[in-house]
């Protein structure tokens, strides 16, 4: 069983990876180890920037069609953003629920022309100039050489483990809480994004469709203690009420979901290729959640890498150019959630005086802050389409109203 491409993993790395190398000619097996694909509390909402890879890697929309709603509003105390007027790509959020969007995916996969192993289990991965996998299916061990393997098996890849790469991990980190409503007295078309630095709190909520509601409150890791189970369904609408989020919106509200919490720190592989194996999605950088970019960074990797192995037969050299290519926007994406964590998440005395400067210019002009919403890693775009404004700051204006000192600029 002789392949171009291994892929372990089918969810959206691995099912765009598969259908976008499938459609460049090439023979592509798909490796999936769940026979369905869970709720895991996460990854529901794409950015505009992500929405642009979507169209680019033809999978918008059959995902539109099939499981997802573009959400056009982002809407949070004080603003109410037209995304599709003021970002590049004249798109809103693409929001979905997960399980259904991987199973749309990788069946799109297997349309296009996809082999898939599935229930499979990948045992090991062997590396070189023709690496292999060892997949364990009905009961069978089976080697299968490639010329390229491409994990795309998630935050805790074992394929990421087997090829040898260091993983690093930011220090510190923020911790989501979310959970799964139906029939919120909210719009199906708007992003509820309620950001409070006076509390260093967030709470946001994506319509996924069918009338549900994903909601996430998040906060610092360590400043109080997680939230987990229907225990605890009345403190999670408290603690986002006391964000700034409305408790009118949660009246009739049904949760129909597991509630969960989970750190979010940056993780990361540098240099995501190695002597035949390259990674893509959560398992070469897997961008905290809390920024809603982890999907879009996917989806960029996916593209990366198929316009770099669409451009030379020397895949080697080709990996190597997507590697590269990920650590430069990977890592500015990075910093400039590092600057928004410092500015809106974090406590202490330092970002207390962080937001003290800061805070009082950026009401003056928003456009210090990066719109990674509409750009991801990207610093400019058409001038037209630059969104002069970040996030909302109603509520860090009144943070900051009384003071007066001058910051230091945030930009890269």
């Amino acid at each position: 069983m002789d392949y171009d491409l291994v892929i372990v993993g089918g969810g959206l790395a691995g099912s765009s990876v598969g259908a976008a190398m499938v459609a460049n000619g090439m023979r592509v097996l798909i490796i999936e180890r769940e026979v369905e694909f869970r709720d895991r509390i996460r990854g529901e909402g794409m950015l505009p920037w992500g929405v642009a890879e979507a169209r680019e890697l033809g999978i918008y929309q059959p995902l539109l069609d099939s499981c997802a709603i573009e959400t056009r509003w982002w809407t949070a105390p004080d603003d109410n953003r037209d995304l599709v007027e003021t970002t590049p790509s004249r798109a809103g959020c693409l929001n979905f629920y997960h399980p259904e969007m991987q199973h749309r995916l990788l069946d799109h996969a297997v349309a296009a022309g996809a082999e898939l192993l599935r229930p499979a289990e990948v045992v090991h991965v062997c590396l070189g100039p023709s690496p292999t996998v060892v997949a364990r299916w009905n009961g069978v061990e089976r080697r299968i050489s490639a010329h390229l393997v491409v994990g795309a098996d998630g935050r805790g890849s074992r394929v990421r483990a087997w090829a040898g790469f260091p993983v690093r991990r930011d220090p510190q980190c923020f911790t989501a809480v979310g959970t799964l409503y139906r029939g919120l007295a909210l719009p199906d078309d708007a992003v509820q994004f309620v950001p409070n630095p006076e509390t260093q709190r967030l709470s946001i909520i994506f319509p996924i469709s069918g009338g549900r509601f994903r909601t996430y409150f998040v906060f610092e890791h360590g400043t109080r203690p997680p939230l987990s189970g229907r225990k605890d369904q009345r403190t999670f609408v408290e603690e986002s009420v006391a964000a700034g989020a409305s408790a009118d919106w949660f009246r009739g509200g049904e949760p129909v979901g597991p509630l969960a919490s989970f750190d979010a720190p940056d993780t990361w592989a540098d240099h995501p290729y190695r002597n035949g194996v390259v990674l893509v999605g959560d398992a070469a950088a897997a961008s905290d959640p809390c920024f809603g970019c982890g999907l879009s960074l996917t989806l960029r990797d996916v593209r990366v890498l198929r316009d770099h192995l669409s451009a030379t037969p020397d895949w080697c050299a080709a990996a190597d150019a997507y590697a590269e290519a990920h650590d430069r926007y990977f890592h500015t994406l990075h910093r400039i959630h590092a600057w928004y964590g410092d500015l809106w998440y974090r406590g202490g005395a330092e970002a207390d005086q962080l937001r003290a400067r800061a805070l009082p210019r950026i009401a003056e002009d928003p456009a210090r802050l990066v719109d990674f919403i509409a750009l991801g890693p990207e610093r400019r775009s058409r001038a037209a389409a630059h969104v002069r404004r970040g996030l909302t700051l109603a509520k860090g204006n009144a943070f900051a109203a009384d003071h007066q000192a001058r910051p230091a600029k945030l930009d890269p």
